[in-house]
């Protein structure tokens, strides 16, 4: 049986603040879904175009006491199990998520857009906008599951050039994607996460503009684009992911993109900076692919 997928985040935020925001509904409609209703200790239910079959709720509360809350949610007719609890980390709040019913990390690379599949970009991204939210910043986004259009604009409130050097630069990219990245930075040269040796079918840079512009070109045709502008003292970031199939959009790969985008704007803003991610445990996962010391 696959262990549940593990993780834990650090949030800058009173434990009261984000349970609170675990639990209210209205609170819910801003940072994790489209639709929340929630009447504890019987109901806690999400749905909507921002979540994975969000038709309608397909949420069961089993627990919702001591700053634990524990709910059934079936996802592609399976039923999975989700544990959040809460701690206090200092000022802060630690918070420790659990999901059981994953496939490991081959098979969901396997199938990344399933149901299942998606749950883990899902939550990276979800999580990384609840940071937002406790922490009074704007959410960097959200994605709609209903659409076809993945193109984004971030203002990060850092210089162009800085922003430029982290996307472009491996070494940095590594630091605040929390993967390790390895790249040849020019017209043509491989990128990869995780290393260009273990990694069969690299992407490849088909774009570089010095401090303006970088594209990724995947094998299976999608194309990911960074452009940065100044923007009143900082920099305009316009991400678009393209080259695939209307019909299948890849949302796995974008949510984990736009998760990273989140990173990303805290990286450059937030001072002194740590890693959002204390601990990740995906059964599976290669050794050394997760970096989460921030070095």
């Amino acid at each position: 049986m696959t262990e549940p997928t593990r993780f834990q985040v650090r949030l800058r935020a009173p434990i009261d603040e984000v349970w609170h925001a675990l639990t209210d509904p209205g609170a819910l409609r801003e940072w994790l879904s489209e639709h929340a209703e929630v009447d504890l200790p019987s109901r806690y239910e999400f749905w909507g175009r921002y979540t994975p079959e969000g038709d309608r709720p397909r949420q069961r509360l089993l627990l919702a006491e001591d700053n634990v809350l524990r709910f059934a949610w079936t996802v592609g007719g399976k039923e999975t199990v989700v544990e959040i609890a809460l701690t206090e980390d200092g000022d802060g709040t630690s918070l420790s998520f659990s999901q059981s019913g994953l496939p490991d990390y081959t098979a969901m690379l396997e199938d990344p857009d399933s149901s299942l599949g998606l749950m883990y970009t899902f939550w990276a991204l979800s999580v990384s906008n609840l940071a937002d939210h406790v922490e009074g910043r704007p959410l960097t986004a959200r994605c709609d599951l209903t659409s076809p259009l993945m193109s984004e604009e971030v203002r990060i409130d850092a210089p162009r050039g800085e922003v430029y050097s982290s996307i472009a630069d491996p070494a940095v990219f590594t630091r605040w994607f929390g993967a390790r990245i390895e790249a040849e930075t020019e017209v043509g040269g491989r990128w990869a996460m995780g290393s260009l040796e273990n990694d069969p079918n690299p992407a490849k840079i088909v774009d570089l503009v010095p401090g303006s512009k970088m594209s990724l070109a995947y094998q299976d045709g999608v194309v990911a684009t960074w452009e940065l502008e100044d923007s009143g003292g900082g920099t305009k970031l316009t991400f678009v992911q393209s080259g695939f199939s209307d019909e299948k959009p890849p949302y796995g790969s974008w949510m984990g993109w736009l998760s990273g985008l989140a990173e990303l704007r805290r990286f450059h803003e937030i001072d002194p900076w740590l890693p959002l991610w204390a601990d990740v445990q995906l059964e599976g996962m290669p050794e050394g692919l997760i970096t989460l010391d921030g070095k």
